[in-house]
């Protein structure tokens, strides 16, 4: 099953209006403006959609609102779409809406849908960077500092639930889906990755427990690298977002990343420059504490000058 990760995460809130403006605010494109909701994309195609928690039209609530109510994942071709429609109709409901999308649910209950995917492939320059003792990367007088540079979000990089069986929940991706487990963290649950990508991981399965046993953990879209992430993170916090863990770089995965709290249920990340896996890595199984989750960790602090304006 050639499936390449999500295309789509779909929500249900309760403040619209805070959603949207944290969505604009964040870097996306709004691309739709129905009443009913919004949808807001990436430079790929990937894409957020927001809807109210009352919309009839969302699949029926899993969990307390606001909330993720599916995932959409996209996949690369009509025979990975036959391939998963015929295995989970086997034990479950399946069924194709108008345009074609496949929807089910996984053995958490949460809401899974197919499609094939909506990505854009996206022809972008290198990130530039000059180390001494290697080659010339960034031109002479090619000035690398820009407080003016636009960000955008690139692509949906991952989504993470909690789960109330973490075990059964891992097997259901592994076994019927055709996800890998790239990395772990012990008694917590598995980093995954569809067969489509090679990207360190997709999903991340946390086992739940008291008020958060099943819904959404977090969810992130991929920057070009540190710089814009460090720039975007940046300017976010100035529009008064509150971070909740970040800026920092992740052990498992590599990624930088920088957390902020959300009107969605869960908390919404940047990050950028994540590992690459193909199928002859042996994962890496860790207790999760302080150390093996970040290399290093960072706190936010106004801006300053030796001549101690501030800003």
């Amino acid at each position: 099953m050639n499936i390449i990760g999500p295309d789509s995460l779909v929500f249900g809130v309760e403040d619209f209006d805070a959603c949207v403006k944290y969505l604009q605010d964040y870097g996306l494109k709004r691309v739709d403006n129905g009443m009913s909701g919004a949808t807001f994309e990436a430079l790929d195609g990937t894409s957020i959609v927001v809807r109210r928690s009352s919309d009839t039209s969302l699949p029926p609530a899993f969990a307390p609102s606001p909330n993720i109510r599916e995932t959409i994942y996209g996949v690369a071709d009509a025979a990975s779409l036959e391939a998963i429609a015929s295995e989970l109709s086997k034990d479950r409901d399946v069924f194709r809406d108008p345009q074609g999308v496949l929807h089910s649910k996984d053995d958490s209950g949460i809401p899974i849908a197919f499609q094939l995917t909506v990505r854009r492939k996206l022809e972008a320059p290198p990130v530039l960077s000059n180390c001494p003792g290697a080659t010339l990367q960034r031109p002479v007088n090619d000035v690398g500092a820009d407080h003016r540079a636009p960000v955008v979000p690139r692509s949906l990089s991952h989504v993470v639930y909690f789960v109330p069986d973490v075990v059964r929940a891992e097997r259901f991706y592994r076994e019927r889906l055709g996800f890998r487990v790239v990395d772990r963290f012990t008694n917590v649950g598995p980093f995954m990755r569809p067969a489509g990508t090679q990207e360190h991981h997709t999903l991340f399965l946390i086992q739940g427990g008291g008020p958060f046993l099943i819904g959404i953990n977090h969810f992130t879209f991929h920057l070009s690298g540190p710089n814009e992430f460090l720039q975007a993170g940046w300017r976010f916090h100035e529009k008064g977002y509150k971070t909740f863990w970040g800026p920092g770089r992740h052990v498992l995965g590599s990624n930088y990343f920088w957390y902020f709290n959300s009107p969605f249920g869960g908390a919404m990340e940047y990050d950028a420059d994540m590992d690459l896996h193909d199928d002859s890595w042996t994962p890496r199984e860790v207790e999760a504490n302080a150390a093996t989750s970040q290399i290093y960790l960072f706190d936010y602090k106004p801006l300053w000058s030796p001549n101690g304006d501030g800003h």
